[in-house]
């Protein structure tokens, strides 16, 4: 009786540790090694869109380092212990980016802010950039030759209402005349190229953009003191990657030790001519 008592015993707890033992669903995202688990084994994927534009990204070349984002890139890959030679750029469009569903890349890259409709669908690191306010003028107008805030206080300003950019233009500027709230964008910039006001008052990215592609003559006259606190963008991953976690910890890191703030001054207000307004 007591051997086949032992015996039952011995059944049950092997039954017990084979329960137990990880299966392949249980073993989780990450290899046996302990290295990151990516999509091509030993490579760090990272996507962004084609065209890629400056200051994020130079001659469209995201493989070159150069550019805002593409040296955050590659920080965040040096971090994870991706060298250079072992970081691979494929492209993706904004919405294939933001599209529920697997991935074929490890991260995303692509000034896509974090929003809580977003992360319904998609993990984000933690911010590695956080717009700040800009100041756009036209070349030949009342504001074209401001350097200074003093510069721009008596002129006619305009922003879009309820935004930071509102906000920003009425604390940091305080004009003598109050700022011109419009609807949205378009209708900032319409009255910039109507006249209607000298400057107008947007996020950086949305000011890099339209100088570049949509106004005539348009010009960045530099950026508000202490605007920060508009969009944050995040490195974009799939929901519930295995590695949210550690990219978050590497865009953390380099927040800390300054890098991010040192990539920020040169690829987005020295190289993109958007210094602070003082």
């Amino acid at each position: 009786m007591r051997r086949a008592r032992w015996t039952t015993l011995a059944a049950i707890a092997a039954l017990t540790l084979a329960a137990c033992a990880p299966t392949d669903d249980d073993a989780g995202d990450e290899p046996s090694d302990g290295t990151l688990a990516t999509v091509t084994d030993g490579v760090l994927t990272i996507a962004t869109s084609d065209p890629a534009y400056e200051p994020w990204v130079v001659d469209n070349d995201p493989t070159s380092g150069k550019g805002f984002e593409s040296a955050v890139a590659y920080a965040v890959a040096d971090q994870l212990g991706f060298d250079k030679d072992h970081v691979e750029w494929t492209v993706a469009s904004f919405d294939q980016i933001i599209a529920p569903g697997a991935k074929d890349f490890d991260f995303a890259i692509n000034q896509v802010s974090i929003s809580d409709e977003r992360e319904a669908n998609l993990d984000f690191s933690s911010p590695y950039y956080t717009t700040s306010q800009a100041v756009v003028t036209l070349e030949g107008s009342a504001g074209a030759d401001a350097t200074t805030l003093a510069d721009l206080k008596t002129l006619k300003i305009g922003a879009m209402v309820g935004t930071t950019s509102l906000t920003a233009a009425q604390e940091a500027i305080d004009p003598s005349t109050p700022v011109s709230p419009f609807n949205d964008n378009d209708q900032v910039k319409q009255a910039l190229t109507a006249g209607l006001v000298d400057a107008i008052v947007v996020d950086l990215p949305t000011a890099l953009y339209i100088t570049a592609a949509e106004l005539d003559g348009g010009k960045i006259v530099g950026t508000l003191p202490d605007s920060a606190g508009g969009d944050e963008f995040g490195l974009v991953l799939d929901k519930g990657s295995a590695l949210t976690g550690p990219v978050t910890d590497a865009v953390d890191a380099l927040r800390e030790d300054g890098t991010l703030a040192d990539l920020e001054a040169e690829w987005l207000t020295d190289a993109a001519g958007a210094p602070v307004l003082q």
